[in-house]
C-alpha cells in the first residue's frame, strides 16, 4: 500500500464580506457552498488534519496598492472581515493565515508553515474561483504543493469566469474533483 501525501485543508475568504446579505461582496450563490464548506471542515478535524483559515485583512489608515483597483474593503476589525457564522477557526488543528493579496500564499508564512508540517496536498475551497482560488492554487503549485480544487465547494459571481479559472487549474496546476474524492482524501 502506497503511503498518502499528507493534506491540509485551505478555506479561503469564509468571511461576511461574502456570505453575508447585504454586503459588499454578496452575491445568492455564494450560499451553494456552504455545505460542502462545512463538510470538508468537519472530515478534516475528524481526520486530525490542518485546517487553514486564509482570509484577506488590510490595516486601517494605511495605504494599501489594493485601494489602486479595489474600494477600500476587509479592514482589520470591521464587520466585513470578520469569519462567517460558525467559520469562526476554533479546533485543535486550525489556524488562521491573514492575506492582503488574493492568494493565501503571496507575502505570508504560508508556504513555510506548510512544508514545516509536512504537507504535500492542498485541498482550496471557499471563493471566488476566478479571483483568490485560483491565485491560491497557483501559487499552490509554485510551492510545490499539489492543489485539489472541490468544484461543489467554491463558485463565483461570474460563472463563465469560475469554470474557466477551473479548467486552467485542472489542465496546468493541480486538479479539480468531486466533493466526495475530496472529502475522501481527508477521511
Amino acid at each position: 500500500m502506497t503511503e498518502r501525501p499528507a493534506t491540509a485543508l485551505i478555506l479561503v475568504d469564509v468571511i461576511n464580506s461574502f456570505f453575508e446579505p447585504g454586503q459588499p461582496n454578496y452575491y445568492p450563490a455564494v450560499e451553494e457552498v456552504l455545505g460542502p464548506l462545512r463538510r470538508l471542515r468537519a472530515a478534516a478535524n475528524a481526520g486530525g488534519h490542518i485546517v487553514v483559515h486564509a482570509v484577506e485583512r488590510h490595516r486601517p489608515g494605511f495605504d494599501d496598492f489594493e485601494w489602486r483597483k479595489l474600494p477600500i474593503h476587509h479592514l482589520a476589525e470591521a464587520n466585513d472581515a470578520a469569519f462567517f457564522a460558525e467559520f469562526v477557526p476554533n479546533g485543535p488543528r486550525e489556524t488562521v493565515v491573514y492575506k492582503r493579496r488574493f492568494s493565501a500564499f503571496f507575502a505570508t508564512d504560508l508556504a513555510l508553515f506548510l512544508t514545516e508540517q509536512a504537507v504535500q496536498r492542498v485541498i482550496i475551497a471557499g471563493v471566488k474561483t476566478n479571483v483568490c482560488i485560483r491565485a491560491t492554487a497557483q501559487d499552490a503549485f509554485a510551492n510545490g504543493f499539489e492543489p485539489v480544487i472541490p468544484r461543489e465547494a467554491t463558485n463565483s459571481n461570474r460563472p463563465h469566469l469560475a469554470e474557466a479559472s477551473l479548467e486552467d487549474i485542472d489542465r496546468y496546476m493541480g486538479r479539480v474533483v468531486a466533493l466526495d474524492d475530496a472529502l475522501a482524501m481527508l477521511a
